[in-house]
């Protein structure tokens, strides 16, 4: 595989140094007495990570990088322990998983899907991983998570926002820590409401794949129900870097509120393309115009500066929480790195933990047994209070924040502020909720 599609770097084990000769574990195939695909085999167990490390999501995927090098050093009995400390679950005890070491494999998804899934494909088929995780993008993380159901491989995704993941496109093997547009819309639209009123006119830009797609559905269903009408829709492609001439025709749309439907280096490029065109500076229609941002994280808000102050958006997590496992995150992660750690960061750490403890409690790696432990699995103390992975669709849920952009930041990492905590009543839906409907979970698959 070229280097193009596959970015890899040397097979680290905490403690050990990279290039030192380790070797890799023995790769049983589907048919071997293992009973389940890339069975460990010695001492050390491989795990994939597949990230973006360049395109429109890399400062995400470098985040989640870092969340992952601390994860496996947690797990392997060095540093802190981090939120292995607060974890409500107790079987992890710094010893790998199932006393085997841990052992990781990095690629770069480019946040392509069919990059994605060579990157994926090679992981398992060469380095013999039994899990793989990451992403930002929702597109990637369906192509992944159904080439790790073909494989027989569990999929714990990382940073994916479309309803799709755990809907239409919801697979046995495939797990989500994260929330999705839907919550993002039950959690923002009261807040909304409160602040700008019933009577408001939206035009929605919206990055042109699932996520978009979904993430544009969710808002303007709720906001509809709310007493909003929906002026226009836009789709704007993912590679778009100015967005100057989608910009433009809100101006004379009728529209007071600007919905942002963008992600990554895509919502940073349309947010300030929208305050050069000076849209937070009009009246219109008697009211102040308005911008809002459905997906927030930390590393955008950076990489928009000013232009995020008083927009509201929704957050996964975020690292001025102050119950005892974004604490104790945030510490590790900063101490480790010098600067607090973002929604994608804890995202990704939370998976690598999660899986791990499924494994432990199962006594297997075989991701059926994995995918038992996991499903309606209730647990506490990884932020965002008490959370359950529902065994329906693999969704967790949890409290979900209603952020904005500060407006007077006291330094470059303190740009958002939590203005509601959602709780995971409100975001909560039924398992065959429209929005969700048309697909099937289906069996797991052990890949033997």
């Amino acid at each position: 595989m070229s280097n193009s599609i596959l970015t890899r770097r040397s097979v680290l084990q905490t403690g050990a140094v990279a290039g030192a000769g380790l070797a890799l574990p023995t790769i049983l195939t589907a048919g071997s007495h293992s009973g389940y695909t890339n069975a460990p085999t010695g001492g050390t167990v491989t795990l994939g990570f597949n990230v973006p490390q360049t395109g429109a999501y890399a400062d995400e995927g470098a985040d989640e990088l870092r969340a992952y090098e601390l994860a496996v050093e947690h797990l392997n009995g060095g540093g802190d322990g981090g939120m292995m400390n607060t974890f409500s679950s107790n079987t992890l005890e710094g010893n790998g998983i199932l006393g085997k070491k841990i052992q990781y494999v990095t690629g770069d998804t480019q946040t392509k899907s069919d990059a994605a899934r060579a990157s994926a494909k090679s992981m398992i088929e060469k380095d013999g991983a039994v899990m793989i995780t990451g992403g930002s993008s929702s597109g990637v993380a369906i192509a992944v998570q159904g080439l790790c159901q073909e494989a027989g491989i569990i999929f714990m995704a990382g940073l994916t926002h479309s309803n799709d993941t755990t809907g239409k496109d919801k697979k046995a093997n495939g797990f989500r820590h994260f929330f999705n547009g839907y919550m993002s819309a039950a959690a923002l639209a009261p807040v909304l409401e409160a602040r700008y009123g019933k009577d408001r006119n939206a035009y929605h830009l919206t990055a042109d794949y699932t996520w978009g797609w979904t993430q544009e559905e969710s808002i303007a269903a709720a906001t509809e129900a709310m007493g909003w009408k929906t002026v226009n829709k836009v789709r704007t492609p993912l590679k778009a870097t100015d967005f100057s001439s989608y910009i433009a025709p809100v101006l004379n749309s009728g529209a007071d509120v600007l919905v942002l439907n963008h992600y990554g280096g895509n919502m940073v490029n349309s947010l300030t393309n929208a305050v050069q065109f000076g849209l937070r500076d009009k009246i219109v229609n008697n009211k102040n115009f308005e911008i809002v941002v459905p997906l927030y994280s930390r590393l955008m808000a950076k990489g928009a500066g000013a232009n995020v102050k008083g927009i509201f958006g929704s957050t996964n997590w975020h690292w001025s929480l102050q119950d005892e496992g974004s604490k104790a995150f945030v510490k590790s992660f900063g101490t480790k790195y010098g600067f607090p750690p973002s929604q994608a960061a804890h995202t990704v750490y939370c998976q690598t933990l999660l899986y791990a403890d499924a494994c432990n409690r199962a006594g297997t790696f075989n991701p059926c047994g994995v995918g038992e432990a996991l499903e309606g699995f209730e647990f506490d103390g990884l932020g965002n209070g008490k959370t359950l992975y529902r065994a329906e669709d693999h969704q967790c849920f949890k409290d979900v924040l209603v952020v904005k952009g500060k407006e007077n930041p006291t330094s470059e990492f303190d740009l958002l502020e939590i203005v509601e905590v959602t709780p995971a009543a409100q975001v909560s839906y039924a398992p065959d909720h429209p929005m969700f409907a048309g697909g099937d979970l289906g069996a797991c698959n052990p890949g033997a």
